[in-house]
């Protein structure tokens, strides 16, 4: 199957969903903002199409995050697609060839398939169902907003976390720069919660946070006129 094959498959099954696992698309305006923390960014990312609510007025904001949705945030936010990916015979893989427990006709595999091309390290057994945690989440968009956008590393002084005891190792570095660039904030007693189920209002906010300081960065500068942009190599 190709990549437009694929495309209309995936298409095509998003309108074949249950009510109870569909995301819908833009509508009037999510009723169930009113009283949240981040409603104004949350609205910013439904009006730019970013983001998709549980029905046609309703987000869901307290609603556990699970990393079917996770991973649809943030692929769907961020833009991820494989314009710039090449394949061999031309033949894009299915998403059940990268994560076997996902179906190829689910209404997230195209989401799955775009974030494993630029970057994000997925687990081969992800459970799209399961919930997903804080220093998940963190750790997947830093990995996409960083990979995307060729971010240079960065030295930093770590941040004591008080919770730290129970942070996942292979995610301390992405939280770390993550708190460095202001995308996420301690507690007042200096916890991150690593292991707290986000919900997706706090997903969103970081989801928006993120695009505001990607927005922020230094274009790269323009080739210098009294130089070729592609200089000849030296003769041999």
């Amino acid at each position: 199957m190709n990549k437009k094959s694929v495309s209309s498959v995936l298409a095509v099954s998003v309108l074949s969903l249950s009510l109870g696992g569909q995301l819908f698309a833009a509508g009037a305006g999510f009723g169930d903002l009113n009283g949240v923390t981040g409603k104004s960014k949350i609205e910013s990312l439904k009006n730019q199409q970013l983001v998709k609510g549980v029905s046609p007025s309703s987000f869901n904001p307290q609603g556990i995050l699970n990393q079917a949705q996770g991973v649809q945030f943030i692929a769907g936010g961020l833009q991820l697609s494989l314009a710039a990916v090449s394949f061999e015979a031309g033949k894009v893989p299915m998403a059940s060839d990268l994560f076997p427990s996902i179906s190829d006709d689910a209404w997230y595999a195209e989401a799955f398939i775009n974030a494993h091309f630029n970057g994000i390290e997925i687990p081969e057994s992800v459970d799209p169902s399961a919930p997903m945690t804080k220093e998940t989440y963190t750790h997947y968009l830093m990995q996409a907003i960083e990979k995307t956008h060729n971010l240079p590393m960065i030295n930093i002084k770590p941040q004591p976390l008080g919770d730290e005891d129970e942070l996942t190792i292979e995610y301390q570095g992405s939280i770390q720069r993550a708190l460095a660039r202001g995308l996420v904030k301690l507690d007042a007693q200096g916890d991150f919660h690593t292991k707290s189920e986000i919900t997706r209002a706090e997903a969103a906010v970081m989801l928006y946070d993120s695009l505001e300081f990607l927005k922020k960065l230094p274009e790269a500068p323009a080739p210098s006129p009294d130089m070729p942009a592609d200089p000849e190599p030296p003769a041999k």
